[in-house]
């Protein structure tokens, strides 16, 4: 017999199982960055599932089990998830990578997906990036950098992307199968927003690279592109 899954939490059941006092991801020992990764990556879709399942080459099934059965089938069945079931999680990942503070200190989300996603279960990398015409780059998230603007005081996240994309010179170098956005720095010193509107679609047509696009003069297919 297989692993139990339980499958993410749609609609009126998100709101019935996740709403309210005791629910979500408890905090503890500066856990807020890997409780706000897990709970986005797994509470209301099953896009990374495979994560929680998939027998990756490199994988630990060891953390792939703590995650799967201490943490995302808790989430998605009772709408709470024990701090020390995250702590179980944490001691594994200081044990397997080359850094001793995941107990305590707080990290970067990208370190926390880059260790877990390469480095324990070895999946391969779910974005491809292209910077002005330079050699691809390959990585799991996309963390969005950018500069102060007054025009924008409660952004969306289409925003947000698009006018990151266009200050790196950045495009998609083709459509990914999961698209995982890191929002401006935000931490206890500075925060670029107060607060930012989630967009529930994203439309991703003009970050794509070399895809046809309908020019904005005339309708046909557009030739040049401008910033």
């Amino acid at each position: 017999e297989g692993p139990e899954s339980f499958p993410p939490l749609r609609n009126e059941a998100a709101v019935r199982v996740l709403q309210g006092r005791m629910k979500g991801i408890q905090g503890h020992c500066n856990s807020c960055y890997m409780d706000a990764a897990l709970f986005s990556l797994f509470s209301c879709t099953s896009v990374l599932d495979s994560m929680l399942f998939m027998p990756f080459p490199l994988c630990d099934r060891n953390v792939q089990g703590i995650l799967r059965d201490e943490i995302v089938n808790p989430l998605r069945r009772t709408g709470f998830v024990r701090a020390s079931s995250v702590m179980h999680l944490r001691e594994q990942l200081t044990d397997k990578g080359q850094c001793s503070s995941f107990t305590n200190a707080e990290k970067d989300p990208e370190e926390f997906l880059n260790l877990i996603m390469q480095q324990i279960l070895g999946i391969e990398p779910l974005l491809k990036l292209q910077s002005g015409g330079q050699k691809e780059q390959e990585c799991y998230c996309y963390q969005i950098f950018m500069d102060k603007q007054e025009d924008l005081v409660v952004p969306n996240v289409q925003q947000l992307v698009e006018r990151s994309f266009l200050s790196s010179d950045l495009k998609l170098v083709e459509i990914p199968s999961c698209f995982i956005i890191q929002m401006p720095r935000f931490g206890k010193e500075y925060k670029m927003f107060s607060k930012i509107i989630p967009s529930l679609e994203l439309d991703i047509t003009d970050l794509l690279l070399d895809s046809p696009r309908e020019c904005c003069l005339c309708g046909d297919v557009a030739t040049l592109e401008c910033s």
